[in-house]
């Protein structure tokens, strides 16, 4: 089984060819950063422009790295949400066209559903059901993964999503875009208890996540002008790091028996939250599975991957299926106490 994958849900335009086995034969990625940085965050209407610059010519060179064509491939998978609504456009009416040109099966894929999904393109030994931490800059769940198309949500964010956190708190700090690895290289010089920043939720018994309060706060050392960018953003870390945990034990004492504690999304790679998420998962006695680096961030391996278990299961779309700018992977759950729209 062969699948090509369309990611271009955000900032970041994607193509892979994925084997049914775990090979990832080719993957071609343009990034957007130069475009956004004078904006501080990106901008949705010239994210939408670039993918439709760059898409084609990463889908040919993918298929050229890998030798082969586009009759080769089994199946089409791209993101059909949940993004940026212009982005995530341009990835699925590609998709279609390739499709329908070539005559192949399509498979639009949940974005969440592909961070999901990712780790168990990087463990073949991670069997379901397994108990993820999806930690991106859109996105702060805790999910049973019980099976493809299959998951169970036990938290989400009522307000902001960890990476949009980080993102806000490097654009206050002045320490650059994008804002994750920014502020994870800024806190290594820093001092995590030098800033008393609060932890919101933790030890309430609350289930769900809240980063409102921290990143005011962050704005509030700052513009103190007591401490250092990397105090803060040091102080700001750690605060995260244990929201987190706190969050994700409480949702380990609810869940059926997982397999193991996973991680996945963009603020997986950070390394502080990595290292406290294995010690947790060695306290409860679970093997700790997390993607490599390059594969927790929005790439396209992991789109092919879920359009590739999919495509296992029977699951195909229609040429009209919806782009969609939200799109939950639980729709049975219920809506968490003070939940705005992303929720």
């Amino acid at each position: 089984m062969l699948i090509l994958g369309l990611e271009s849900s955000c900032d970041e335009t994607a193509a892979a060819l994925v084997t049914g086995d775990r090979r990832i034969l080719a993957h071609r990625l343009a990034g957007q950063e130069a475009a956004h940085t004078p904006y501080g965050g990106v901008v949705p209407e010239i994210a939408a422009r670039a993918h439709v610059e760059a898409l084609m010519p990463l889908v040919e060179g993918a298929m050229a790295d890998a030798g082969v064509s586009l009759r080769d491939v089994d199946a089409i998978a791209a993101t059909a949400g949940p993004g940026l609504i212009g982005g995530v456009m341009v990835g699925l009416v590609t998709a279609k066209a390739l499709a329908l040109a070539a005559g192949k099966p399509m498979v639009a894929v949940n974005h969440l559903e592909g961070h999901a999904l990712s780790p168990r393109l990087a463990d073949p030994d991670l069997a379901y059901p397994y108990l993820l931490l999806l930690v991106s800059g859109g996105h702060c769940q805790l999910l049973e993964v019980r099976g493809v198309g299959d998951y169970r949500r036990l938290a989400t964010t009522i307000d902001d999503a960890a990476g949009e956190a980080f993102d806000k708190s490097a654009k206050v700090l002045g320490l650059g875009f994008p804002g994750g690895p920014a502020v994870e290289r800024a806190a290594a010089l820093g001092d995590p208890r030098a800033v008393p920043l609060p932890r919101p939720l933790v030890g309430s018994g609350e289930p769900h996540f809240s980063f409102a309060g921290l990143k005011s706060a962050v704005l509030r050392a700052h513009e103190a002008g007591i401490h250092s960018a990397e105090d803060i953003a040091a102080s700001f870390q750690q605060a995260v790091v244990d929201c987190l945990i706190d969050r994700t034990r409480l949702a380990l004492r609810r869940a059926d028996r997982p397999t193991a504690l996973v991680v996945a999304g963009g603020v997986a790679a950070n390394a502080a939250v990595r290292g406290a998420l294995t010690a947790l998962a060695a306290q409860h006695d679970l093997p700790f599975v997390a993607p490599p680096g390059w594969l927790c961030t929005d790439n396209a391996a992991m789109i092919a991957w879920a359009g590739a278990e999919r495509f296992a299961a029977g699951l195909t779309d229609p040429l009209d299926v919806p782009a969609r700018a939200r799109w939950p992977l639980d729709p049975t759950a219920e809506k968490a106490r003070g939940a705005g729209v992303k929720a």
